[in-house]
Protein backbone atom coordinates (compact mmCIF):
# COMPACT_ATOMS: atom_id res chain seq x y z
CA UNK A 1 0.00 0.00 0.00
CA UNK A 2 1.56 3.34 -0.96
CA UNK A 3 2.14 5.89 1.67
CA UNK A 4 -0.14 8.88 1.79
CA UNK A 5 1.31 12.47 0.67
CA UNK A 6 1.86 15.12 3.04
CA UNK A 7 -0.85 16.83 1.31
CA UNK A 8 -3.54 14.75 2.32
CA UNK A 9 -2.34 13.73 5.22
CA UNK A 10 -2.62 17.34 6.44
CA UNK A 11 -4.20 19.66 4.99
CA UNK A 12 -7.83 18.75 5.63
CA UNK A 13 -7.27 19.22 9.23
CA UNK A 14 -5.98 23.19 8.80
CA UNK A 15 -9.45 23.93 10.35
CA UNK A 16 -9.12 22.27 13.15
CA UNK A 17 -5.68 22.93 13.32
CA UNK A 18 -6.20 26.62 13.17
CA UNK A 19 -9.15 26.30 16.15
CA UNK A 20 -6.80 24.50 18.48
CA UNK A 21 -4.14 27.15 18.14
CA UNK A 22 -6.68 29.95 18.43
CA UNK A 23 -8.11 28.75 21.49
CA UNK A 24 -4.67 27.60 23.13
CA UNK A 25 -3.07 31.33 22.19
CA UNK A 26 -5.89 33.51 22.16
CA UNK A 27 -4.69 35.55 19.66
CA UNK A 28 -4.95 34.91 16.23
CA UNK A 29 -1.77 36.32 14.82
CA UNK A 30 -0.08 33.96 17.13
CA UNK A 31 -2.45 30.80 16.12
CA UNK A 32 -1.58 31.96 12.51
CA UNK A 33 2.54 31.68 13.14
CA UNK A 34 1.64 28.32 15.64
CA UNK A 35 -0.25 26.72 12.68
CA UNK A 36 2.50 27.70 10.31
CA UNK A 37 5.67 26.18 12.69
CA UNK A 38 3.28 22.89 12.76
CA UNK A 39 2.84 22.69 9.09
CA UNK A 40 6.96 23.41 8.68
CA UNK A 41 7.53 20.91 11.32
CA UNK A 42 4.56 18.30 10.28
CA UNK A 43 6.55 18.55 6.54
CA UNK A 44 9.70 18.11 7.81
CA UNK A 45 9.28 15.25 9.97
CA UNK A 46 6.30 13.65 7.54
CA UNK A 47 9.22 10.89 6.10
CA UNK A 48 8.39 8.96 10.08
CA UNK A 49 4.82 9.43 9.96
CA UNK A 50 3.74 5.92 10.15
CA UNK A 51 0.17 6.30 9.50
CA UNK A 52 -3.16 6.15 11.44
CA UNK A 53 -4.77 8.88 12.13
CA UNK A 54 -3.53 12.21 10.46
CA UNK A 55 -5.55 14.80 12.85
CA UNK A 56 -4.51 13.64 15.45
CA UNK A 57 -0.94 13.32 14.48
CA UNK A 58 -1.20 16.85 13.03
CA UNK A 59 -3.07 18.35 15.78
CA UNK A 60 -0.37 17.02 18.18
CA UNK A 61 1.91 18.94 16.29
CA UNK A 62 0.23 21.88 16.57
CA UNK A 63 -0.10 21.77 20.04
CA UNK A 64 3.46 21.61 21.23
CA UNK A 65 3.79 24.73 18.63
CA UNK A 66 1.14 26.63 20.45
CA UNK A 67 2.60 25.54 23.79
CA UNK A 68 6.54 26.56 22.68
CA UNK A 69 5.10 29.87 21.82
CA UNK A 70 3.14 30.25 25.04
CA UNK A 71 6.05 29.08 26.84
CA UNK A 72 8.84 31.79 24.85
CA UNK A 73 6.16 34.49 25.73
CA UNK A 74 5.49 33.96 29.20
CA UNK A 75 8.68 32.82 30.12
CA UNK A 76 8.75 29.24 30.35
CA UNK A 77 5.17 29.97 32.26
CA UNK A 78 2.45 28.53 30.63
CA UNK A 79 -0.33 30.70 31.18
CA UNK A 80 -3.37 32.55 29.59
CA UNK A 81 -4.48 35.70 30.51
CA UNK A 82 -8.26 35.49 31.00
CA UNK A 83 -9.06 38.62 29.40
CA UNK A 84 -6.87 39.77 26.74
CA UNK A 85 -9.18 42.71 25.56
CA UNK A 86 -9.61 41.08 21.91
CA UNK A 87 -12.28 39.88 20.19
CA UNK A 88 -12.67 36.01 20.17
CA UNK A 89 -11.71 34.93 16.82
CA UNK A 90 -15.28 33.23 16.39
CA UNK A 91 -17.02 36.18 16.22
CA UNK A 92 -15.49 36.77 12.47
CA UNK A 93 -17.38 33.65 11.74
CA UNK A 94 -21.30 34.03 10.90
CA UNK A 95 -23.69 32.49 8.46
CA UNK A 96 -24.46 35.07 5.92
CA UNK A 97 -28.30 33.46 5.63
CA UNK A 98 -29.11 34.81 9.02
CA UNK A 99 -31.57 37.08 9.35
CA UNK A 100 -30.20 39.96 11.93
CA UNK A 101 -32.15 38.50 15.64
CA UNK A 102 -30.58 35.22 14.47
CA UNK A 103 -27.39 36.52 13.80
CA UNK A 104 -27.00 38.89 17.23
CA UNK A 105 -28.39 35.62 19.04
CA UNK A 106 -25.80 33.16 17.82
CA UNK A 107 -23.20 36.09 18.18
CA UNK A 108 -24.47 36.36 21.94
CA UNK A 109 -24.19 32.49 22.48
CA UNK A 110 -21.03 32.21 21.17
CA UNK A 111 -19.41 35.08 23.34
CA UNK A 112 -21.12 33.38 26.26
CA UNK A 113 -19.81 30.38 24.86
CA UNK A 114 -16.05 31.85 24.41
CA UNK A 115 -16.06 33.98 28.04
CA UNK A 116 -16.86 30.59 30.03
CA UNK A 117 -13.86 28.48 27.67
CA UNK A 118 -11.64 30.86 28.31
CA UNK A 119 -12.08 31.15 32.48
CA UNK A 120 -10.99 27.57 32.53
CA UNK A 121 -7.67 26.63 32.93
CA UNK A 122 -5.39 25.83 29.66
CA UNK A 123 -5.46 21.89 30.23
CA UNK A 124 -9.37 21.65 31.05
CA UNK A 125 -9.93 24.30 28.19
CA UNK A 126 -7.54 22.17 25.87
CA UNK A 127 -9.56 19.09 26.51
CA UNK A 128 -13.01 20.80 25.85
CA UNK A 129 -12.10 22.17 23.06
CA UNK A 130 -10.71 19.16 21.85
CA UNK A 131 -13.77 16.83 22.41
CA UNK A 132 -16.46 19.19 22.34
CA UNK A 133 -15.96 21.48 19.73
CA UNK A 134 -13.25 19.01 17.74
CA UNK A 135 -15.28 15.77 18.23
CA UNK A 136 -12.11 14.05 18.77
CA UNK A 137 -12.28 10.63 21.25
CA UNK A 138 -11.06 10.36 23.99
CA UNK A 139 -7.71 7.97 22.72
CA UNK A 140 -7.09 10.67 20.27
CA UNK A 141 -7.19 13.38 22.65
CA UNK A 142 -4.88 11.42 25.00
CA UNK A 143 -2.30 10.87 21.74
CA UNK A 144 -2.29 14.43 21.17
CA UNK A 145 -1.57 15.80 24.30
CA UNK A 146 0.17 12.76 25.81
CA UNK A 147 -1.98 12.15 28.76
CA UNK A 148 -3.51 8.62 30.13
CA UNK A 149 -6.72 8.20 28.85
CA UNK A 150 -8.03 8.57 32.43
CA UNK A 151 -6.46 11.86 32.89
CA UNK A 152 -8.31 13.04 29.11
CA UNK A 153 -11.67 12.03 31.07
CA UNK A 154 -11.23 13.80 34.23
CA UNK A 155 -10.16 16.91 32.92
CA UNK A 156 -13.29 16.65 30.37
CA UNK A 157 -15.03 16.31 33.86
CA UNK A 158 -13.84 19.18 35.65
CA UNK A 159 -13.89 21.32 32.31
CA UNK A 160 -17.96 20.54 32.22
CA UNK A 161 -18.53 20.72 35.67
CA UNK A 162 -16.71 23.95 35.51
CA UNK A 163 -18.50 25.39 32.52
CA UNK A 164 -21.87 24.25 34.32
CA UNK A 165 -21.22 26.06 37.42
CA UNK A 166 -20.06 29.68 35.62
CA UNK A 167 -23.22 29.53 33.33
CA UNK A 168 -25.57 28.65 36.25
CA UNK A 169 -24.05 31.73 38.67
CA UNK A 170 -24.09 33.65 35.21
CA UNK A 171 -20.12 34.34 35.41
CA UNK A 172 -19.17 35.87 32.72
Amino acid sequence: MPKPSFASVALPHLNAAYNLACWLLRDTTEAEDAVQDALLRALKYFPSFSGGDGRAWLLRIVRNAAYDRLAAKHGKQIAIPLDDGDDPPADSLRDPGDDPETALARKQDRAQLDALLASLPVDLREAVVLCDLEELSYRDIAQITGSPIGTVMSRLWRGRRALKRAAKAGEL
